[in-house]
């Protein structure tokens, strides 16, 4: 078990300011009445089983990781303006653990391939809000952390550790424009906070991003993501960028949406690589009725000459959704990284189905680097109840080993 190691979090800014909001907070609320704090409070129980296997070339032996993530929430009701969240988390494998837990936390496991849901209890959420209006919000101590579509901020939360934040962050939510800036001191990986590689201290990493409607059906975004980790350099950079998003009705039936997206990032603070690379995104999408198809093209630059690892990171993105559920490109290859993709999802009742298709290269140097196949079914049996399968198959080129994966999972809330 972990818990007492992760509520020993003393000498984060973000967990200072917790403990001093909620002290103010408490001093305010002590003059009145507890009873809103209480009675309209909440609490949820959740639980989420999941089976994986992987069979990866070069392994000795496929991976089989059987857990169950049971999760407990407690939200306050809010008093004047200000509400609590705590966020309890318990994974545990479930039978042989014949899989590698990834980062070093199971040693003795190197045989299998990476199933990274490390095992133990930690401490997910804890926050306080203070809330000067409807339009501000403000949240202080460990939290969830998702912008735009996680392609670069997000919470990770494919793993039954969720990758939160120890922050303070406010929140503008107008009629023309939205706005989030957060301060980060600490990221709390899914790796667990056992091993150096799942508690990463940060030296001020500011978090800025503004959207706001330009059209009907249309929104723009820029963000400026300042990243300061002191305990990995490689993932200190600058990443500056703009999302523009918009759909358009083709007819009663028929929507056509797109994304198209532009970064372009630096080394920064205590980096020992000097590089810069670009990023860009263009993705169309056809909905009729239930049915939508979308066509896709990511490109992460790198440089093939360079054995620096010049190329495009993105170490705080919930990076299972993007460049194949296999899981290959975690990080991006130094030549860099070119994804033409097609997506397709069906929705029939309780029933929704998706299938992909990705092909990869190297962006700098144009090598074949592999083709993945992604299905999944879904089937929701009740409001609190669903079901998942879902299968990835990677066949890989020019080195890359080839990667099948298969899940089945199960997730109900009380």
């Amino acid at each position: 078990m972990r818990i007492a190691s992760t509520i020993n979090i003393q000498g984060h800014i973000a967990v200072i300011s917790l403990l001093s909001a909620m002290a103010f907070s408490v001093s305010v609320v002590a003059e009145e009445d507890l009873s809103a704090l209480l009675e309209d409070g909440d609490a949820t129980l959740s639980f989420r089983y999941r089976y994986e296997s992987v069979d990866q070339q070069n392994f000795t032996e496929d991976a089989q990781a059987s857990t169950l993530r049971s999760r407990l929430t407690l939200k306050s009701g809010t008093y004047k303006m200000i509400n609590f969240l705590l966020e309890l988390d318990d994974i545990h494998a479930i039978g042989k653990k014949h899989y590698n837990e990834g980062a070093g936390n199971t040693p003795n496991r190197t045989r299998y391939p990476v199933v990274a849901d490390p095992a133990g209890t930690e401490l997910n959420q804890l926050y306080v809000d203070i809330n000067p209006s409807t339009k501000v919000r403000t949240r202080f101590g460990r939290q969830r952390i998702n912008l735009d579509n996680q392609r670069f901020i997000g919470g990770v939360g494919w793993r039954q550790n969720e990758q939160t934040y120890d922050a303070a962050s406010l929140q503008y939510t107008g009629e023309k424009f939205t706005g989030v800036y957060a301060y980060v001191d600490h990221v709390n990986r899914i790796f667990g906070r056992d091993v150096p590689a799942g508690k990463h201290d940060q030296s001020g990493t500011h978090l800025l991003n503004v959207s706001g409607k330009i059209s009907e059906k249309g929104k723009l975004a820029a963000y400026y993501y300042g990243i300061d980790n002191s305990d990995s350099p490689a993932f200190s950079t600058d990443t500056w960028g703009v999302r523009l998003t918009g759909e358009a009705q083709a007819n009663p039936q028929t929507t056509i949406s797109y994304v198209m997206e532009y970064a372009v990032q630096s080394d920064a603070a205590n980096n020992p690589v000097n590089y810069s690379a670009n990023y860009w995104n263009l993705q169309g999408t056809l909905s009729r009725d239930t049915t939508n198809i979308s066509l896709g093209w990511e490109v992460l630059e790198g440089d093939d000459n360079s054995l620096l690892n010049e190329a495009f990171r993105t170490p705080l993105a919930t990076l299972h959704a993007f460049n194949g559920w296999a899981d290959v490109f975690l990080t991006t290859p130094n030549a860099g990284l070119d994804d033409k993709y097609v997506k397709f999802q069906y929705n029939r009742d309780a029933w929704v189905f998706n299938a992909r298709y990705h092909h990869f290269e190297a962006r700098d140097s144009s090598s074949d680097l592999g083709d993945e196949f992604d299905l999944s079914a879904g089937y929701k049996f009740s409001k609190n109840l669903r079901g998942d399968l879902y299968y990835a198959d990677f066949d890989g080129k020019n080195g890359l080993s080839n990667v099948r994966k298969f899940w089945l999972a199960l997730s109900l809330t009380l």
